[in-house]
């Protein structure tokens, strides 16, 4: 249960931290201009970093992907992922004693 409150409070921050993404920076600002502007050789070492851990395939059809989307786009997608395992951890029943009275 408490791992559920703690899923929520998280999908509410990604879900604010986008909203004020969206609205302090341009709209259409990709996830790797915004990356690039904080720091440019960070984001040339996670290149490298990533290309030596990871197959070429997975940088190209996943992480180059991501960074061409708008800046605000991935902190939404993880606040509703998150939001979505904090309900189903919430609504599982247990599977504890019946509440029925046995005779």
């Amino acid at each position: 249960m408490i791992v559920a409150r703690i899923l929520a409070v998280v999908a509410a921050l990604l879900l604010v931290l986008a909203f004020a993404l969206a609205l302090m920076l341009p709209a259409e600002l990709p996830l790797g201009q915004a990356v690039a502007a904080v720091d440019y050789g960070g984001l040339a070492a996670l290149q490298d970093a990533v290309r030596k851990g990871i197959p070429d395939w997975l940088w190209l059809n996943l992480v180059v992907p991501m960074l061409v989307r708008p800046v605000w786009l991935l902190p939404v997608a993880m606040g509703i992922v998150t939001g979505g395992v904090a309900v189903t951890l919430a609504t599982r029943r247990s599977a504890g004693r019946s509440r029925h009275r046995r005779s």
